[in-house]
C-alpha cells in the first residue's frame, strides 16, 4: 500500500486497478502526492478482493485486465458496496464507454490521459459523493416525481417503471432526477456537467452523452430528447395525465 499522510489534504483511499506496472505506479504516486492513500491491484479478481477489504472511497479501473476484465470487476465491486468508479479505456469507442457505464462506472477516461485531468476527475467524483449525501438528506421531504408509469423517489433514490425497480448507477440517477425536475425544459450539456458532475468546464460533454445513452438503454429512448447542438430534455411518458 502506498500511503502519504498529508495534513493539508483531506485523506481518501483510492484503489487503482491497472495491469501495466509503469502506469499503475505513476497513478499511485500522483494520488499519493495529493495526500491520498493508493492501493494497486493488477487484475480484476484481485481488485474485487481488495475493494471488499479496503472499502475505498474511489476506484480507478482499467477495462482490459487479466483473470477478470474490468467490466465484470466493476459490476461485482459496486454490487457489494456503492463506490464511484472511473474506468480507463484504451479505445476511444463510444460503445465501450456505454458498456462501462452500464456496468456501474460513473465516469471514464481514454488513454493516454494527463495526470492533471485524472486528478481533476477524481476530485469531482469525490465531491459528488459528499454532495449526494447532502442532497439525499435534503431529499427526505422531497415529493415523488410521479410520471405515471415512471416514478422517481429522490429520498430512497429509487426508480420504477410500471412498478418494477430499474437499477441505475448513482450518476445515472442524479442525471435522470436533474432532468426530470424540469420536464420538457432543455438543459445544456454544460449545465448538466455542473449540476450532476460538479464540473465547471465543458471538457466532459461526451461524458454526458455516454450517460444519456446508458439511461436510454435502461429506460427507453423516448424519455430523454436530444436538442442538437444544445443538450437534453426530459419527456414524461405519454401515459401520464399530469
Amino acid at each position: 500500500m502506498i500511503n502519504n499522510a498529508n495534513a493539508h489534504h483531506e485523506s481518501h483511499t483510492v484503489l487503482v486497478v491497472e495491469d501495466e506496472p509503469t502506469l499503475a505506479t505513476a497513478v499511485a504516486q500522483r494520488l499519493t502526492a495529493e495526500g491520498w492513500t493508493a492501493r494497486v491491484a493488477s487484475d480484476g479478481a484481485s481488485a474485487v478482493q481488495a475493494a471488499s477489504q479496503l472499502k475505498p472511497d474511489l476506484v480507478i479501473m482499467d477495462i482490459m485486465l487479466p483473470v477478470m476484465d474490468g467490466l465484470e470487476a466493476t459490476k461485482r465491486i459496486v454490487a457489494e458496496r456503492p463506490v464511484p468508479v472511473l474506468i480507463l479505456t484504451a479505445r476511444d469507442d463510444e460503445a465501450d464507454k456505454v458498456i462501462g457505464l452500464g456496468a456501474g462506472a460513473d465516469d471514464y477516461m481514454t488513454k493516454p490521459f494527463s495526470m492533471r485531468e485524472l486528478i481533476a476527475r477524481c476530485k469531482a467524483l469525490l465531491r459528488r459523493v459528499e454532495r449526494a449525501k447532502m442532497i439525499a438528506k435534503n431529499a427526505e421531504n422531497e415529493k415523488l416525481l410521479d410520471f405515471g408509469s415512471l416514478v422517481i423517489d429522490p429520498a430512497q433514490r429509487l426508480v420504477t417503471v410500471n412498478g418494477e425497480e430499474v437499477h441505475l448507477t448513482p450518476t445515472e440517477f442524479d442525471l435522470l432526477a436533474t432532468l426530470a425536475r424540469k420536464p420538457k425544459s432543455v438543459l445544456t450539456r454544460e449545465k448538466l456537467l455542473e449540476e450532476v458532475w460538479d464540473w465547471v468546464d465543458a471538457s466532459g460533454t461526451r461524458t454526458v452523452d455516454s450517460h444519456v445513452k446508458a439511461l436510454r438503454h435502461k429506460l427507453g429512448s423516448e424519455m430523454i430528447r436530444t436538442v442538437h447542438g444544445v443538450g437534453y430534455a426530459f419527456e414524461p411518458p405519454v401515459d401520464t395525465d399530469r
